[in-house]
């Protein structure tokens, strides 16, 4: 049993003013594992003030102390790696391949903003003036629950990349994961102040960070619903914002496709970190000329893919996060039959043999139609919807006809035919046949997917403001 009764402020563990608390639960086994204490708008503020006060020392670190910065930070988080791992797997229950990518991942997070922040032009000339890239001020910034570490690693990089501090909120329900993590990057000695973490919940904490007159601008991860929320509330004072939202990611199997190496591919996008990601390829896409073929391929790869415990390294898709995550999706997996989708394989309840945790059965629909709800809403869970298509016109037509615009894959045994195709999709991100993280990249999305864009020079220039100091000329 873990009781996390601290928040972080002025580089120290301190009790919150807050007395509410929170229990967390392991999703696998439905048990009672911790508490959390949670902060209220007396501790945010209390943190903001604390950010206030060291920001203009961060603003005036050199790259050399920001670099240095950002190591520590990689070298902390690497020297808990069992510690992280063992928190994500007990607290979120995440299966084996994505906790080991996300562990490794918040490492590298601070190891690539180190090689930005090293190449990144903070000076610059434009004409006859001299242009600086400054950081804004204190950022606030608001992570959800399904890659904790790899979330609150990227919002601090930025903050640290830029010459900022920050205030940030967590997913309280990822609280143990939080801690351990929280023990990790004080080991890495920070000025105090230049991190600040409240426990709290988004009405509360998250409110107050937006709203804040000393906060400059919010970075936030998670629906685009909470997304318009934060939007509204930033605007009073004219807050920069950076949201990376939701999506309904197209997955393209072309009709040239190699099904032995594109169903796997096709599945694992949707399928990946049990269903729960923004990135999620949840509809696929596939060819009237070859639908009874990759239907089959699709049905039997589908039923071999291990669901169960997320210690097992054979398991591919594990229990969602909590009870209400696991209802939200039994009501869409009836949605979807309502609409007129056909169960291919799966359906409602826990998967065979499963009588306790949050499983659920990964599910996937055919007969699908790009204007059925289930096509058009971010289900969040492992729930995959098949539409066809006539020709790469029509794909194009579907993948592009939606709400969102976060990422989309293309599969094809042509890779130049591939890249045609992603040319011409609205997504801030298009992988090819299954092409690895790219952690240099920008992520980010089109349309209710978001605004702005994080990851290497793209995400500091988010953080950033140009000033431009004119001279008279001779």
């Amino acid at each position: 049993m873990r009781n996390i009764d601290k928040i972080y402020i002025n580089g120290q563990f301190v009790t919150p003013e807050g007395t509410d608390i929170l229990k967390l639960f392991n999703p696998a086994t439905e048990e009672k594992i911790g508490t959390v204490r949670l902060g209220n708008a007396g501790d945010t503020r209390a943190a903001i003030t604390a950010a206030k006060r060291a920001f203009p020392a961060m603003s005036r670190t050199s790259k050399a102390d920001r670099i240095a910065m950002l190591h520590r930070l990689s070298a902390a988080v690497r020297n808990r790696t069992d510690d992280l791992t063992a928190a994500m797997t007990d607290e979120y229950g995440a299966p084996a391949y994505f906790t080991g990518f996300s562990v490794q991942n918040t490492a590298s997070i601070f190891d690539v903003m180190a090689e930005t922040v090293e190449n990144y032009a903070f000076d610059r000339q434009a004409g006859s003036s001299a242009v600086k890239m400054l950081p804004l001020g204190v950022m606030a910034a608001i992570t959800p629950w399904n890659s904790n570490f790899g979330f609150i690693a990227t919002k601090l990089a930025h903050a640290i990349g830029s010459g900022s501090t920050v205030v940030i909120k967590p997913a309280e329900q990822s609280a143990i994961q939080t801690q351990i993590l929280l023990e990790c990057l004080h080991a890495a000695d920070l000025p105090a102040g230049v991190l600040n973490v409240v426990n709290g919940l988004g009405p509360v904490v998250g409110a107050e960070l937006t709203t804040h007159p000393d906060v400059a601008s919010v970075s936030f991860t998670g629906s685009t619903a909470a997304a318009k929320i934060i939007q509204r509330a930033a605007i009073e004072t004219m807050k920069r914002v950076v949201l990376e939202l939701g999506g309904k990611g197209p997955t393209i199997v072309l009709d040239d496709a190699d099904l032995d190496r594109a169903i796997p591919v096709a599945l694992m996008s949707g399928f990946a970190n049990s269903g729960q990601a923004c990135v999620a390829g949840t509809r696929i896409l596939i060819p009237l000329s070859r639908r009874d073929e990759i239907l089959a391929r699709l049905k039997s790869e589908a039923e071999k893919l291990k669901v169960g415990n997320p210690g097992d390294p054979d398991v591919r898709i594990g229990p969602l996060v909590n009870e209400r995550q696991w209802q939200r999706i039994q009501s869409y997996i009836e949605l979807g039959k309502q609409e007129g989708a056909t169960v291919l394989t799966g359906g409602e309840g826990r998967p065979d043999g499963i009588s306790r945790g949050w499983f659920v059965r990964p599910t996937i629909f055919a007969d699908v139609t790009n204007d059925m709800r289930i096509a058009r809403e971010e289900i969040f869970g492992p729930v995959l919807s098949v539409i066809t298509y006539r020709d790469d016109d029509e794909a194009i037509e579907i993948a592009n006809d939606s709400d969102y615009g976060l990422q989309a894959y293309v599969l094809s045994a042509d890779t130049t035919r591939a890249l045609a195709v992603a040319d011409r999709l609205i997504a801030g991100r298009v992988i090819i046949n299954g092409a690895p993280h790219d952690p240099h990249a920008p992520f980010g999305g089109f349309k209710q997917s978001g605004i702005g864009r994080e990851i290497g020079a793209y995400g500091l220039d988010e953080f950033l403001e140009p000033r431009a100091i004119l001279v008279p000329t001779l």
